[in-house]
């Protein structure tokens, strides 16, 4: 039986845009993030996979969610956090990131997770408490990361088109939402003190 995986992620804000960094396994972009390792918290992997993948030290500023992942057997259960840069400096991580930037949220890129829009619809919403589960059906099986790298690899499709054929194609993937989230205020990811002083 597959072990469940835990993970950490976060959605970094700032004055209304989202940092997003493209993998260089698929080439498409996502929410920096990634598994918790043991006796690590939540917290700590979020901040951690986010200094790591793009050079930036945040601080989190609330829980927006957990989500959910299902696919080939396997679960991975995402716990995503809004955040804000505090330190550092934007760099891609080296082997893993080949590309990183800032997007508004009407203009996210289209080769992007699809199971990553929803934690940043709901980050930028100020959502806190969703609880989502993404069925991903795939047209192969796979039970290991080295078995979907060698049947990409075997491909002779693009790292891009690999993820929209494996990935996305299925007219079977679907979004649950098992909780009417609770809104806060929309985050601008802006300095509080910048708020209260009208700046934004």
């Amino acid at each position: 039986m597959v072990q469940p995986v835990i993970g950490a992620q976060t959605v970094i804000m700032d004055r209304g845009r989202v940092l997003l960094t493209k993998r260089e396994d698929f080439e498409v972009w996502c929410v920096p993030g990634g598994h918790v390792e043991p006796g690590e918290a939540l917290a700590d992997a979020a901040r951690r996979e986010a200094r790591e993948e793009t050079g930036l030290d945040v601080t989190i500023t609330r829980m927006v969610g957990i989500y959910t992942r299902l696919m080939s057997g396997m679960s991975i259960h995402v716990v995503t956090f809004a955040a804000q840069a505090v330190g550092g400096t934007l760099r891609p991580q080296v082997e893993e990131v080949i590309d990183i930037g800032y997007f508004t949220p009407d203009a996210l890129p289209d080769d992007m997770f699809w199971w990553h829009r929803r934690p940043v619809a709901d980050a930028v919403a100020g959502v806190t408490g969703a609880v989502y589960t993404m069925e991903v059906f795939p047209p192969a099986p796979v039970a290991s990361r080295q078995e979907l790298y060698a049947l990409r690899d075997g491909s002779s499709l693009s790292r891009t088109e690999f993820y929209h054929w494996f990935f996305a194609g299925s007219p079977n993937n679907r979004t649950i939402c098992h909780t009417p989230a609770v809104n806060s205020s929309p985050d601008t990811g802006a300095n509080p003190e910048e708020t209260a002083r009208g700046n934004i």
